[in-house]
This record gives C-alpha cells, structure tokens and sequence, in this order.
C-alpha cells in the first residue's frame, strides 16, 4: 500500500483511532507540516510517543511535488505543474486580484489584494465538454484528499490564499468524498477558509453532484444538490449552464444528455426554495453558437423565476483542440445588456486571465513547461467577491 498524504484526513484520523491516539492532535500537526514542508515527523513537538513511528510507516509531509512554476507576462497569475505520487500530473492556478477595483450598487467596494486558487480534482477528465482543454485528456485516475489539500500548501508558500475555487482539471463530483473531505479540511485549522470563499464547479457528474465560492458550480448533477445540502451546508450553488437551451448544451457538453434542461431547472427551484440562497449561473461565450440575441432571451426567460447571478465566460482558445471561437466583445456586452438592462438579471462577464501561460478557464492541460519563476505582482477584481 502507498504510503498516504498527512492530509489525508479520514486515513489519518483511522490509524489514530487504532493507535488510541487522541485525533485532537490533527491539527497541530497539520499546521507544522505547513510551517515546515520539509520536516521530519521527529521534528514536530509534544506528540504522544505511539505517533512518531505510526507517521513514519503511513505518512509522508507531502506525496506530491512542485515540477514547474511559471508566471503570466503580467504576474497576475501563476501556474503550478504538480507531480503526484504515481507519477502523473495536475495542474493549479493562482490568480491575483484587488476587490476595491470593483463596484456594488454603484459603490467603490470595500476590501483590498487577494489571491484565488483554482484547484484540480481529478487527472484528465471524463465529462468531454468540447470547449475544455482538459476533456482531451480522457480520465486517468480521482486525486485522495490529501492531494486536492497539498495542492492549497504548495501555493501557500507563494500567495496567502483567500479564496479557493475548484474549477481546475477534472469533475469535482466525480470525485464527491475526496472533494468532501478535502472541504472540511480546508475549512479547519490551520487553513480556516471561510465556506463562503470556496467555490466547486460542475460540468455535471453521472454520479454525485455539488459545487464552489464554497460556491458549487453545478453544470446539471441532479441527485447530490440535496446531498451537498447536508454534506457542506451554507454553501452558495453555482450551475455551469453554458446554453439556454438543451440541444445546445448536448452539442457542447456531451454528458448532459443524461440530465434533461427540465430536471435540473426543477433540482435547482427546489434548492432554492429550501437554501433562500442565490445561484451562480457559469455561462461560457462561443462565437455562433450561444451567444446570439435570440439565446439571452432564452436564458433570461429560462431564469426569470430565480434569484440569480449570471457569470458569462469569454472562451479561452485551445489551441487546436477545438473548433469554437471567441465571441467579440460587442456580442459578450450586448448579451449582457439584454440580460441585465431588459430582465434585470445581475450579470457579470469574467476576466481572462493566464491565457498566455494555458492558465485560464478552459485550458488547463498537462504539459510540462520550461520557464519557471517565483515572481508576483499585479491585482485585478473578480466574482469572488461578490456580495449576495
């Protein structure tokens, strides 16, 4: 048997309970490891006696590693190429930004520098949405929860990180405990995020289902939006939508033939109505295909009965990976428009960023660059901050 991450919580928390090891010390050792990554489990101090060789023959500090770094041209975003355990590789993104550049109700808003994590979940993919990099890849293997976790140390130790988002590599509720555990842990010391600045994002799962800002982007996984409920409660619903329609969004997102446009839309009014909460609507800008006058008010209509936030995503080029282009960015304003001026439905069109490092939504594929650096700067505002 591999030797397990420490922040494999529900592996740990079982060899203590065998062990008669108090589980209350979790924590502090937790918050050693990422104080000192490179530490040796004799190092950590005032442990019970039967800890130290129960860490030694089930435990490393950190089963992945750091392969690559490297920087976008404007140092707003950093790209880590992680290597696993079994040798494959995933990929994390770190995007910085600055709240006060943003409004609320006409505003300037409060706030100030933050940096966001978009975390992976699983190598490779098996939803096969055609406009992601990563749906190439086909599915590899899910990441334990020790991995999603260390992928949050590693980029500690280049951002004080604020936010978490899982809309990396991979479907989060493909991989519902991991995703689960790995929250909780997140959610606790040392890490103490706060629920409501975590997001999980769906394309839409065969199995389970759920979200991320702990917001859960649900792309149309009926089943688990209840169970999110009592798994991680208080958490905001995001649903990656993408079309208004659904033979577009089979067109686009093969899986969602298993989960009729109807069914979801009735999974997400009865979410509502037992939340109170809003819903993040993740919808992604192709040229011809969603983004005509006629689909915003098919969306607006589609949505005019909840309390919503429409995030429109200009699709990030994929290189020859996909035939869907751009929409301009008259079509994105004037989709926007409609939806905000003539419905009133808050929306918002996200920023891109990291595009020339494959960084951005959409891109993230594994390849192993050569540039690295350990350079940060720049700020920008996002969804993130977001006030509902």
């Amino acid at each position: 048997m591999a030797i397990a991450s420490i922040f494999d919580g529900g592996e740990l928390r079982k060899q203590f309970q065998i062990a008669g090891i108090n589980p209350n010390f979790i924590p502090s050792i937790w918050k050693y490891v990422v104080q000192n990554p490179n530490c040796d489990w004799d190092d950590i101090p005032s442990l019970p006696s039967a800890a130290y060789p129960l860490l030694r023959s089930h435990f490393k500090p950190s089963t992945s590693s750091l392969h690559t770094v490297i920087d976008s041209s404007d140092n707003v975003t950093t790209k880590f190429l992680v290597k696993l355990q079994n040798g494959s590789f995933v990929e994390a993104v770190i995007m910085r930004y600055d709240s006060r550049l943003g409004k609320y109700g006409g505003k300037p808003r409060s706030g100030g520098p933050r940096s966001t994590l978009c975390i992976s979940s699983q190598v490779g993919c098996k939803m096969g949405c055609k406009f992601c990099a990563t749906g190439t890849m086909g599915f590899k293997n899910n990441l334990s929860s020790g991995e999603i976790v260390e992928q949050l140390v590693h980029a500690s130790r280049f951002a004080q990180i604020r936010n978490v988002v899982f809309m990396g590599m991979g479907e989060p509720l493909n991989n519902y405990s991991a995703l689960v555990e790995a929250i909780h842990i997140m959610l606790g010391s040392p890490f103490q995020l706060s629920p409501k600045k975590i997001t999980v994002s769906t394309g839409y799962s065969y199995t389970k289902s759920i979200l991320v800002e702990f917001n859960l982007l649900q792309v149309g996984i009926i089943h688990a939006i209840n169970k999110l409920q009592s798994d991680l409660p208080n958490l905001n619903l995001a649903v990656s939508l993408h079309a208004p329609v659904q033979n577009i969004r089979c067109q686009i997102m093969p899986a969602a033939r298993a989960f009729p446009l109807e069914k979801l839309m009735d999974a997400l009014r009865t979410y509502q109505k037992n939340s109170g909460q809003k819903i993040f609507i993740e919808y992604i800008m192709l040229d011809e295909v969603n983004d005509e006058e006629e689909h915003a008010h098919q969306l607006a209509k589609l949505l005019e009965t909840f309390q919503v936030v429409v995030n429109l995503i200009p699709f990030n080029p994929i290189g020859n990976l996909s035939c869907f282009k751009t929409s301009s960015e008259h079509k994105v304003a004037r989709f926007q428009k409609i939806l905000r001026g003539t419905y009133g439905i808050r929306t918002t069109v996200r920023r891109e960023m990291g595009q020339d490092i494959s960084g951005a939504c959409g891109q993230l594929v594994v390849n192993q660059p050569n540039k690295s650096s350990m350079e940060s700067a720049g700020l920008l505002t996002d969804i993130e901050d977001l006030h509902l």
